[in-house]
């Protein structure tokens, strides 16, 4: 057996074992995955501890790339994940949630929820981190699902898909900007390139998030859970209903409720505006950076919202928020660790070589390699990074156009939201989807179905761009 080959079927016997004991077992989701990275090291052929070759470099153990993925994975995620809660919890007991939610609800109408949320998601992520925006918007997501009666689930589902596609497809994300430059693609034809191509993928998955929340009907309750039941039509309130409803509440002002969210997403955006153009300054990168954005956001929450309220009781708010993130964070981590395991023993290199070697139409050769990074990886920025980079040497024996080869790699990233994907496990824990074949059918499904519509449009259009 070649190296390569025992590599990948490491991979897969990890990834075997890992569902197994999730859907058979009383093994923990989290124990699962660093089982799955420990399986997948050693049959790939990984050290257990450091070693020191002949040459002097150090090759890395499976137990250090373990804790290696998940520190690194948890650094970008942790503070985030518990700032947005904190923030959440005070949104949601001081009625400026309902509020937003409300408003929001009476500028776009009743029954374009979905639409206005996956058009929202498709925006902000562009400045905006994806799993920093899912947690940002998961107050106005449960608020929204309490108030109209529609499932959160459909609701943050389609948050989710504008969020993913633009996170994938549209520069200044960096993984379509590196793609971008490492194929030599116009930075300004790649952000148009990646945009029209996200839009039939949007409006396509949003019929089935639609879909969806009917068929996995989850209502958010006021202590923090979620009531899990069968959907009837009259469960959807009316317009007059949710006057009714409002009127009798005394709730915030819209601008000091809308102040924690939009603040931080314009500090955000500016910094990324000004990196852009390679105008930034310290004083800017300082409060553009998510982690001190989202703390401005929840102080502004603190004191625009519940400032005359007693301590413990704001405390207390915050409290409850964050008591639930604890299991996020570590399957979010053990996710990461799997990741790392997989980058550091070779077996992502050794997926990109088989591709290659494949006869198929040139366009689907950096589709079909993002895709395998994803699945093996978990990040689309690493998968779109090494799609791009085993695709550029090729670029000088293939007839096609490089823009259309930089979105196949972008694409391909879209294509497999699962389990080694912090932000597959951010977004369950947020919205509270516990069993696999419920996480399954969400964001793994979107994913696919996204990257189907972009496979059909990147044939399509190689047929007349060449």
């Amino acid at each position: 057996m070649s190296e390569s080959t025992r590599m990948l079927l490491g991979l897969a016997l990890g990834i075997i074992v890992m569902i197994l004991l999730v859907m058979k077992t009383k093994v923990h989701s989290f124990m699962a995955l660093l089982i799955a990275a420990m399986i997948t090291g050693i049959i790939g052929g990984m050290p257990v501890s450091d070693v020191t070759l002949a040459d002097g470099t150090t090759q890395t153990g499976l137990i250090t790339a373990i804790q290696e993925g998940f520190g690194s994975t948890l650094k970008s995620t942790g503070i985030i994940i518990g700032l947005g809660v904190m923030m959440g919890g005070i949104l949601e007991k001081s009625g400026a949630a309902e509020k937003m939610a409300y408003s929001f609800i009476k500028v776009i109408g009743q029954k374009n929820e979905e639409w206005a949320l996956a058009i929202t998601g498709w925006f902000i992520s562009i400045p905006v981190f994806a799993d920093s925006a899912i947690v940002i918007f998961a107050p106005l997501c449960k608020a929204m699902s309490r108030v109209t009666g529609k499932s959160v689930i459909g609701l943050a589902l389609s948050l989710a898909v504008g969020l993913q596609l633009t996170h994938c497809l549209v520069p200044p994300t960096p993984g379509p900007l590196t793609a971008a430059g490492m194929l030599n693609v116009d930075v300004g034809t790649m952000i148009i390139g990646g945009a029209l191509i996200s839009i039939p993928m949007l409006i396509v998955v949003v019929f089935y998030t639609k879909w969806i929340g009917k068929q996995i009907y989850q209502i958010p309750t006021e202590d923090g859970g979620f009531d899990r039941k069968q959907f009837k039509k009259e469960y959807i309130k009316s317009m007059d209903e949710l006057n009714a409803m409002m009127d009798a509440k005394p709730l915030p002002g819209f601008g000091v409720s809308v102040a924690p969210i939009i603040v931080p997403i314009v500090l955000i955006l500016l910094k990324t505006v000004l990196d852009f153009v390679d105008a930034g300054n310290a004083v800017v990168d300082f409060f553009g950076s998510p982690i001190v954005a989202l703390g401005i956001g929840t102080l502004l929450a603190i004191y625009g919202l519940v400032k005359k309220e007693d301590n413990k009781k704001v405390l207390a708010m915050m409290d409850n928020a964050i008591k639930d993130t604890g299991i996020i964070m570590l399957i979010t981590g053990a996710g990461g660790s799997l990741g790392n395991v997989v980058k550091v023993s070779g077996i992502g290199t050794a997926l990109g070589e088989m591709v290659t070697s494949w006869p198929i139409p040139a366009v689907l050769i950096p589709f079909i390699i993002a895709a395998l990074m994803r699945i093996a990886l978990g990040s689309a920025t690493v998968a779109i990074t090494t799609a791009a980079s085993l695709t550029a040497p090729l670029m000088s024996v293939l007839s096609i156009s490089p823009l259309l080869m930089a979105l196949s790699c972008c694409v391909g990233a879209i294509s497999f939201s699962y389990f080694n994907d912090s932000g597959f496990w951010v977004w369950n824990g947020m919205f509270g989807v516990t069993e696999l074949k419920d996480q399954v059918r969400c964001k793994t499904a979107i994913s696919l179905i996204m990257a189907g519509v972009g496979i059909i449009e990147l044939l399509l259009v190689s047929l007349v761009v060449h």
